[in-house]
């Protein structure tokens, strides 16, 4: 498969999951979501493509492609703002618990891939 077929195919997935997502449960939880599901899935497909469990070309379609679309900055970014607008404490405690947990949640995708290969 073309790399760049490979990203468009899963960013039009990644993008309507996230869509489904925020329609489902509504914003910043859904936001959150995406963005920690994404980076758990984001460090199991790093570790993967690592031990040579899947494919450049498989990373392309789940890593840049699906998780890609799927997770988003823009709307977290966007997010915090009108939280800020709302009351700070809960702006800040959203941007804590983001950039805290996503990236735990990429690491222990990484550890747990690890120890299955």
């Amino acid at each position: 498969m073309n790399s760049y077929l490979a990203v468009a195919l899963g960013g039009a997935i990644g993008a309507t999951l996230r869509f489904a997502v925020s329609e489902w449960i509504g914003t910043p939880q859904g936001t959150l979501l995406v963005n920690a599901l994404g980076s758990l899935l984001l460090g199991i497909c790093m570790a993967a493509l690592a031990n040579e469990m899947i494919s450049k070309e498989m990373t392309l379609l789940l890593g840049t492609g699906l998780l890609g679309a799927f997770t988003t900055m823009s709307a977290f970014s966007v997010e915090t703002i009108e939280l800020w607008n709302e009351e700070q404490t809960k702006a800040i405690g959203y941007v804590l618990v983001t950039m805290i947990l996503c990236p735990l949640l990429a690491y222990a995708g990484w550890k747990a891939m690890e120890v299955t290969a």
